[in-house]
């Protein structure tokens, strides 16, 4: 069964060239970033705050957080993490929706991001208005959303989904019958539609990173590296995902860079995730999947430009200040609250069943 498209005027959500800003990362001499990580640890006890970033950020980032007591993860991980802490203020580094989820699950808290212009294109390509009349036309479907979307477009949904529960979600919903509207990623809708032959009808957005990946480029890289196994995240396009040899999550990734034999991996997603990777699995190589090729355009390059504008120097100016601090609407937290809290109880039971077995 394929996955049925959407009519003529959803067609095509990617976004304009001019939409996607150049990817410009913070550069620092020793001095200022070990000032700039003082100030921040300083900042952080001060305000009760503790930080979560997510596996894109710069490095810096990443380690600061797990220096203060901090977290990095995948988005609804940060998120839920946050909500398990007795600290009164989140700090995200991440991107916007990341930012609206943690205030989803911890409505009490303050949440604080570095830059909250860090955008995500396929939240970008999901307007909420033009979405729900989308999903109006099909009212005898379910609404899953990925977490990559607005708390608005996640407020109009029955259910959202990560890359690692999409599969068994809407698994579980094909065993009731159900038919889906999925949103927004068209790669991901597609993987997921192949895995469980469920019935979809698939809103047409991507992600600007994973989309740049290169087939053709790809099986040329592979050939200089014959011993490379090749990890895919599955918002990737469908000739990339047919040469991975595991398809899988940020923390799938990761995951399997440490626990598979080979020393040599060819990675197909955003970069950010390299220095995870090698604190997970120290002495392994990671190749960069692609990018340049036919039809490039270089906006991306394996590292999303919305993740770039986290750094040091904002998140500094952000907890100084108090700036940068997320809003959402009650209403909105009520009703987005009730897809994510499907998910979260989706996945606990799994987890039950799991351990039972």
């Amino acid at each position: 069964m394929n996955a049925i498209s959407p009519l003529a005027e959803y067609n095509d959500y990617r976004l304009r060239l001019d939409q996607i800003p150049e990817t410009v990362c913070e550069v620092l001499d020793d001095a200022s970033r070990k000032e700039l990580k003082t100030r921040i640890r300083k900042l952080l006890i001060e305000q009760n705050a503790i930080m979560v970033a997510h596996y894109y950020t710069d490095s810096d980032l990443q380690l600061l957080a797990d220096e203060t007591g901090g977290y990095v993860s995948d988005s609804l991980d940060m998120a839920r993490y946050g909500n398990e802490s007795d600290s009164r203020t989140l700090v995200v580094c991440g991107v916007r929706f990341m930012g609206e989820t943690a205030k989803i699950l911890n409505p009490e808290k303050r949440i604080l991001m570095p830059d909250l212009n860090a955008e995500c294109s396929l939240d970008i390509g999901c307007p909420v208005d033009e979405f729900s009349d989308f999903c109006d036309q099909y009212p005898d479907h379910k609404v899953v959303v990925y977490a990559n979307t607005s708390a608005e477009v996640k407020a109009r949904a029955d259910w959202m989904v990560t890359s690692g529960s999409a599969v068994d979600v809407v698994r579980h919903l094909k065993e009731k019958g159900e038919k889906i509207i999925w949103a927004p990623d068209k790669f991901l809708g597609e993987y997921v539609q192949e895995q469980t032959d469920a019935e979809m009808i698939l809103w047409q957005g991507s992600c600007v990173v994973h989309e740049e990946f290169k087939a053709l480029e790809l099986q040329e890289l592979r050939k200089k590296h014959p011993q490379a196994k090749v990890l895919v995240h599955p918002e990737s396009p469908a000739e990339i995902i047919k040469q991975a040899d595991f398809v899988s999550s940020t923390t799938g990734i990761i995951n399997a860079a440490k626990e598979m034999d080979a020393t040599e991996f060819i990675v197909a997603t955003d970069n950010g995730i390299f220095h995870k990777m090698r604190e997970a699995a120290p002495g392994k190589t990671f190749i960069e999947a692609p990018t340049a090729g036919k039809s490039a355009t270089c906006k991306s390059c394996a590292h999303c430009p919305w993740m770039a504008m986290n750094s040091l120097t904002k998140l500094a100016n952000a907890l100084e200040n108090g700036t940068n601090e997320i809003h959402v609407p009650v209403d909105i937290i009520s009703r987005a609250n009730v897809p994510i809290k499907r998910l979260l109880d989706f996945s606990n039971s799994q987890k039950q069943l799991a351990g039972d077995a």
